[in-house]
């Protein structure tokens, strides 16, 4: 992938704050498109953020041709669901965490990128502050 076009699920405090802003700042990375089942809040976002496409259907979005990696930033319950589906579609994930709700809901996701061959990673990014570092560091 020479240029990756996220399409956000989930429009909430998240993408809004920590990781969002960073997803048009990368070179290489922009956000293309952006879902909520709310459609004010999807429409909302879109325009505050220039994000070109809004959806209130997550099939919508992980269906767009020019979305080509998936960010889920939804509660738990659905993570499972949505990297899923984007997985099965030939999109990569990468999810808030927590992963999923439940053991077997990221059996089933580790499961689906085997098959698909299409990673699905977690927004574990804390391990690479420099607080974090220096903690690994010392231990």
């Amino acid at each position: 992938m020479k240029q990756i076009r996220w399409g956000f699920i989930g429009c909430g405090d998240v993408t809004e704050v920590k990781s969002g802003p960073a997803f048009s700042e990368i070179e290489g990375s922009s956000v293309v498109a952006v879902m909520s089942r709310s459609a004010e809040r999807a429409r909302s976002y879109a325009e505050r953020h220039n994000v070109p496409k809004w959806y209130t259907d997550a099939q919508a979005l992980i269906d767009d041709p020019d979305v080509n990696a998936v960010y889920i930033a939804t509660p738990p319950s659905s993570h499972a669901t949505y990297a899923i589906m984007s997985m099965r579609a030939g999109k990569a994930v990468y999810i808030e965490k927590p992963l999923a709700a439940s053991y077997e809901d990221c059996a089933r996701k580790n499961h689906v990128s085997q098959e698909t061959h299409v990673p699905c990673l977690v927004a574990y990014y804390r391990r690479y502050l420099p607080y974090f570092q220096k903690i690994k560091e010392l231990i």
